[in-house]
């Protein structure tokens, strides 16, 4: 394997008459979260550690200054200080400088591209096929950052990291559109160098040199140069052959146990666009009629799903009225799973432990509501708290804003108390870099400690709130092994209590393929279009 085996002129989403735009999945189909606003709330460790570090960074969500480039009526020769028309030479035409503005935001301010990037489409009010061109280029040189970064430092004869912030993120997005879509070279290096005038205007000859050096070999050519040899050093040819962190593609080779075929999948599925999919929610709308309205189709796997073909999905009637949420199916699978295990006795009293931002809550809520059930929510942060509230608005649900930990310290959270116990923990979120696409960069592997310490203990204080015979799901949107197995067998061998692991196999739907062996369960994108969630229920004793 020399490189991504997807032929360069099958990876834009789709061309169209002018040749440069991408039809692709909607305005914000890239940025649709698996579990409603903010997904699995990857890496939410400092909720629980005296600081919210999911809110908003800086003004993150406004995307780039306004002054990263020339005013838009400029572009037409109106001056807007009201001088007479002129001409003037044309600048970088919106879409890519919306792009442009985006992946500066998450570099800059730490934004998240899922918030940045649709702020920046209403604001500029771009919709339809320049709004999916905006999006493809955001998020595709998003996620190839670590590849582009490699060619550009060889391209430039300079490490990436000596070059200009504003004049290195312009390049990657040129390269990017070099590299991975059919936007004739000539338009790749020529908007590219204008977008340079605007942000760096002394690198403008710098940048044409380097795009044009980039454009003399294509992606493939690239990795054939740049990458380690397959042969010698695989995980060092993986990473930079599709743009992963070394020490990423190592812990996806280990909990696929050494495949790397199959972690070669793993990885090019993690660059594709991903699906949204939409949960309709129990008792109050069916899924095969809620496709049909939103002209989309039953999922594979969740009896609950609908896969949309693109578009905006807040923007749904079905999403703005309760009747369904967006949520990733495997998502869905693990939250179901809990709900459809076998339990003895008494079944009235569920806990969310981890619940924000809520959407396994809607769903648990829902599926309580159907048995006459009452499900209490947990979330630490205080706007997070409110966003389950709204996400479970009309259901039987309680929302307590508290740390899950305070089990038998908070009235609200009696020990011995609940049936089903949720514990959707925290994590460093790899299960989802497809959606995040820089979340790949933003992690590190001393992340791992504080997060696994902490899964821990929420999955301890779950085994301490359940019932003797209750269920506890423990569920985790990341195959790395030591927030998965490890956890899980560290927590039930400390929690001072008889646990028993239940197998989670036969609470999916029957057929589902690549299951693995049991007691528990990882879902994978490249064998069953979903995230990569982990799933393992145990039976306190």
């Amino acid at each position: 394997m020399t490189g991504p085996s997807v032929p360069r002129g099958e990876r834009s989403a789709g061309d169209g008459p002018r040749g440069e735009r991408s039809a692709g999945n909607g305005p914000r189909g890239e940025g649709s979260a698996g579990d409603g606003p903010r997904g699995d709330r990857a890496g939410d460790a400092g909720r629980f550690a005296g600081g919210d570090r999911s809110r908003d960074r800086g003004g993150a969500e406004r995307g780039g200054r306004r002054g990263d480039g020339p005013p838009r009526e400029g572009r037409f020769g109106a001056d807007r200080r009201g001088g007479p028309r002129r001409p003037v030479r044309p600048v970088v035409d919106l879409p890519r400088q919306v792009a442009y503005q985006a992946i500066a935001a998450v570099h800059r301010d730490d934004a998240y591209a899922n918030l940045v990037l649709p702020a920046l489409l209403r604001e500029e009010g771009l919709s339809g096929r320049d709004a999916a061109f905006a999006t493809e280029l955001t998020y595709g040189t998003l996620r190839h950052t670590g590849t582009l970064d490699a060619i550009i430092t060889d391209a430039a004869g300079r490490d990436v990291a000596r070059i200009d912030p504003p004049v290195r993120d312009a390049l990657r997005l040129g390269s990017y559109q070099l590299l991975h879509t059919r936007v004739p070279a000539h338009a790749a290096v020529s908007s590219t160098v204008d977008l340079v005038r605007s942000v760096g205007p002394g690198a403008t000859g710098f940048a044409n040199a380097v795009l044009r050096e980039v454009a003399g070999r294509d992606a493939d050519g690239w990795v054939a140069k740049l990458a380690p040899a397959e042969e010698t050093d695989p995980i060092g040819h993986l990473a930079l052959a599709y743009s992963h962190p070394q020490w990423i593609v190592r812990a996806f080779a280990e909990a696929l146990g050494g495949d790397l075929r199959e972690t070669a999948r793993l990885l090019i599925e993690d660059n594709e666009r991903p699906p949204v999919h939409l949960c309709a929610r129990p008792g109050r709308a069916d899924p095969v009629a809620l496709a049909d309205e939103v002209g989309g189709a039953p999922g594979a796997f969740s009896p609950y799903a609908v896969y949309l073909s693109g578009g905006a999905p807040g923007e749904l009637a079905a999403v703005a009225d309760g009747r369904a949420h967006v949520q990733d199916e495997g998502s869905q699978l693990v939250a179901n799973a809990l709900a459809v295990a076998p339990l003895d006795g008494a079944d009235g009293r569920w806990l969310d432990l981890c619940a924000g931002p809520g959407g396994k809550a809607g769903l648990l809520g829902a599926l309580a509501a159907e048995r006459g059930a009452r499900l209490t929510a947990v979330e630490v942060a205080e706007h997070r708290a409110r966003l389950v509230a709204q996400a479970t608005r009309g259901l039987p649900v309680t929302v307590v804003h508290t740390d899950g930990r305070t089990v038998g310290a908070d009235p609200k959270l009696p020990e011995g108390h609940f049936d089903r116990v949720l514990v959707d923990a925290p994590c460093t979120g790899l299960g989802s870099l497809r959606r995040r696409p820089e979340s790949r960069w933003r992690r590190q592997p001393a992340d791992l400690p504080p997060l696994t310490r902490l899964q821990r203990e929420l999955l301890t204080a779950a085994l301490r709130a359940v019932r003797p015979g209750g269920l506890v799901a423990y569920v985790t949107c990341s195959p790395h092994t030591v927030e998965t197995h490890v956890t899980v067998t560290e927590a039930a061998r400390r929690c001072g209590f008889p646990v028993d692991f239940v197998d989670a196999r036969p609470l999916l739907p029957a057929g589902m393929p690549g299951l693995g062996d049991g007691p528990t369960v990882q879902l994978w994108p490249q064998r069953h279009g979903t995230d990569a969630m982990f799933l393992a229920v145990l039976r306190r004793g």
